[in-house]
């Protein structure tokens, strides 16, 4: 089970008013997939001990999935507070447009969701549901890329992206086609559990995390683990949940249970990277969110970061990126800027 495999420090079961609900809005000819990928993402989650609720509902009781398959016992669409998430799987689009068109109740639901301050995220070709609803106006946005272009014809003031898994926009979350709302799903985690607790529950679904495509790096944390090492993964994990403190070769070693030398050898093999450069990818990863913090210097970035002093950092990160952390700290400003 992942609840035995991941440390208990990651995550404390919040009280039950704390529980997050997690309310899939399905439509008829809803493809399985996009369902499935998401509910099975959060049950992992569930499963290791985080406080979620999922709710299955539509405007119907029963209706029939693109696959065939029907689904029953749906629940009402229910009031939405705005610490609810809201997910809205694909569907074939000639049912939303010819037989099965969004109904005004839907609609209305999902706009009074919006103006609750409820997230809603959509699968796939839910993006469509959500351009219907006008919520896609002035966003930036993605869905399949075999109707990118059906999307920016149909919802013009829509901010449409391509060659991308997922993006954020306040309130909006959008993903591309079927098994990237598993991508968007992990992200979500990580947002709210961390990157550790994304990147185990990404294990035990057997995936791997994809960064969504528009973000100027990917993270180290969800990188160089599609390998099947546990040995190795056990050292990643460590390394993770103590980025900033000194580690020795024999203490990573006992905790992968194999001796230093097969521990090089094998860590190497698995991900590419010597055990130090891994490290000191993590703490360039983690200097890289702290500098979005203007409160901070950047000698208490690299303190922060477990960097013997500022020059070591500075030199990293420059040999990293090609210009000074405070260049990339100032063009991150910008963009903030200029998004808003």
């Amino acid at each position: 089970m992942l609840a035995a495999s991941l440390p208990g420090t990651l995550y404390t079961r919040d009280a039950p008013d704390s529980v997050q609900r997690v309310i899939f809005l399905l439509l008829p000819q809803v493809n399985l997939l996009d369902l499935a990928g998401p509910a099975q993402t959060f049950d992992a989650a569930i499963e290791a001990g985080a406080a979620y609720k999922l709710l299955f509902c539509a405007n119907q009781p029963e209706l029939l999935s693109a696959q065939g398959l029907g689904l029953a016992h749906l629940q009402p669409l229910p009031e939405v507070s705005a610490a609810d998430l809201i997910l809205i799987p694909g569907l074939r689009l000639k049912a939303l447009f010819g037989d099965a068109p969004l109904q005004a109740e839907v609609v209305c639901w999902l706009k009074q969701a919006a103006a609750t301050g409820a997230h809603i995220a959509s699968i796939c070709t839910g993006a469509f549901v959500l351009g219907e609803a006008g919520l896609l106006d002035g966003r930036r946005c993605t869905t399949h890329w075999q109707v990118i272009e059906q999307l920016r014809t149909n919802y013009p003031r829509a901010r449409v992206l391509d060659s991308i898994l997922f993006v954020h926009d306040g309130y909006l979350i959008t993903s591309a086609g079927i098994a990237s709302g598993i991508d968007m799903t992990l992200s979500l985690l990580e947002q709210k559990h961390g990157p550790l607790f994304a990147a185990q529950a990404a294990r035990y679904l057997v995936v791997y995390m994809r960064r969504n495509g528009s973000q100027a790096q990917e993270s180290l944390y969800l990188q160089y683990r599609t390998h099947l090492n546990p040995s190795v993964h056990k050292v990643q994990d460590h390394l993770i949940s103590h980025i900033a403190e000194p580690g020795t070769l024999s203490d990573l070693a006992r905790i992968g249970q194999m001796s230093i030398r097969s521990l090089t050898r094998s860590f190497k093999e698995a991900t590419g990277l010597t055990l130090v450069q891994y490290h000191q990818r993590l703490q360039i990863e983690l200097a890289a969110n702290l500098l979005n913090n203007p409160a901070l210097s950047i000698e208490e970035v690299a303190t922060k970061c477990g960097f013997e002093d500022a020059r070591h950092f500075r030199r990293l990160w420059l040999r990293q990126y090609g210009v000074p952390p405070s260049v990339s700290r100032s063009a991150h400003q910008l963009r903030r800027q200029s998004a808003i």
